[in-house]
C-alpha cells in the first residue's frame, strides 16, 4: 500500500504543478519569500493561506510559542504566505521544516521529501460550499451558467477543485459554461459574492463561519445553496532531515493540545476539535480524486 502510494505521489509530482497567478494585499509585517534560519535550532512552520496573513498569524502564531517553551533547544517560527502559489513555491523547494498544507499540497509535498504524521480531525468540515446571494434568484446548477463564480485559486482542495468538480458532474461544463475568477483568497471570494461581482462564490466552511460570525450582514445576505462530499481534512507535514527526538516531541504536542486549556482556546480559534494521527496513506483517497479531477475536469497547473 505505502509503495502504491508513493508512486501515486510521484506520478502527480510530476504532472501537477501548482500555480496561481492572484495576488493579495500583504498584512504588515511582511512574511519573507524564503524563511530566515538563525545560528540557533529554528524551525520553520508554514501554513497554507487558510485565512489572510494577518489572522492566520494570529491564530497560529500562539501555537508555535507553545512548542519552543515546552521543547528545549528548539525555536519555532510561523511564516505565512500572501498566496497559494507563494506557499506552494516554498513547500516544494523545502523551506519549511514542518508545515500544514491543504490536502492537495500535502499529497504533492511527499514527492519532495515530506512525511505525514498528523492531520486536521473533523473531516465532515474539509468540503467545498457555494454561495450565493439570497435575494440572486439561482436555485439550480444550471443557473450559473454564462455568470461569474469565484474561487480562491486554483489549487484550493476544497474550494475550488471540488466545487468545480461538483458543477462538473452536476451539469455544467465547468471550463465553458461559468465565468471561473481566482481572487486569491477565501474572504475574497465570500465578498465577492456579497458585492454582486459574482453570482456565486466557493469556500470551505470554517472561513465561512468565521466571516459570518465576524460580519452578520454576510449571514444576514448569503446563504450556502450546495456543499460537496467531504476528503480528508488539511495535513501535517514534516521534512525528511528533521530529526526523530523533535518530530517526537511536536508530535506529542500538537496531537494532544485537546487535552489542555490554553490548547482547546487555540483549537477552538481554528474551529477544530482537535489534530489526530495520520500517515501518508490516510490521503490514498485525495489522490484518487485528484486522479478524477484531472481527467473529468480540468489538468491541474
Amino acid at each position: 500500500m505505502k509503495a502504491w502510494n508513493r508512486l501515486n505521489i510521484l506520478f502527480f509530482t510530476l504532472i501537477l504543478s501548482s500555480c496561481s497567478g492572484d495576488t493579495e494585499k500583504e498584512y504588515t509585517p511582511i512574511y519573507s519569500q524564503q524563511s530566515i534560519l538563525s545560528e540557533e535550532k529554528t524551525y520553520i512552520i508554514g501554513i497554507h493561506p487558510l485565512h489572510n496573513p494577518k489572522r492566520l498569524h494570529e491564530i497560529f502564531g500562539p501555537i508555535a510559542n507553545y512548542l519552543t517553551e515546552n521543547i528545549s533547544g528548539a525555536h519555532f517560527k510561523i511564516e505565512a504566505s500572501r498566496n497559494y502559489a507563494a506557499f506552494d513555491k516554498k513547500l516544494y523547494s523545502r523551506k519549511f521544516h514542518f508545515s500544514l498544507p491543504n490536502p492537495y499540497q500535502t499529497v504533492n509535498s511527499l514527492g519532495h521529501g515530506y512525511s505525514v504524521f498528523g492531520k486536521m480531525a473533523d473531516d465532515e468540515n474539509f468540503r467545498g460550499i457555494f454561495l450565493v446571494r439570497k435575494d440572486s434568484g439561482i436555485n439550480s446548477v444550471a443557473d450559473l451558467k454564462g455568470k461569474p463564480v469565484s474561487f480562491p485559486a486554483p489549487t484550493a482542495l476544497a474550494a475550488t477543485m471540488m466545487p468545480q468538480y461538483y458543477l462538473q458532474t452536476n451539469g455544467l461544463n465547468v471550463m465553458k459554461d461559468i465565468d471561473i475568477r481566482y481572487v486569491g483568497s477565501q474572504e475574497s471570494s465570500v465578498m465577492n459574492v456579497m458585492l454582486g461581482d459574482t453570482a456565486a462564490g466557493a469556500t470551505w466552511p470554517p472561513p465561512w463561519r468565521a466571516l459570518s460570525k465576524e460580519r452578520p450582514k454576510l449571514a444576514k445576505e448569503l446563504k450556502v445553496i450546495w456543499q460537496t462530499a467531504p476528503l480528508p481534512n488539511n495535513g501535517l507535514v514534516v521534512r525528511d532531515d528533521v530529526d526523530e527526538a523533535t518530530l517526537r516531541q511536536v508530535k506529542k504536542l500538537i496531537l494532544n493540545l485537546h487535552r489542555n486549556k490554553e490548547g482547546k482556546v487555540w483549537l477552538e480559534k481554528m474551529q477544530l476539535s482537535k489534530f489526530e494521527k495520520a500517515t501518508d496513506a490516510t490521503y490514498l483517497p485525495v489522490v484518487s480524486f485528484l486522479k478524477t479531477f484531472h481527467n473529468v475536469v480540468r489538468p491541474i497547473k
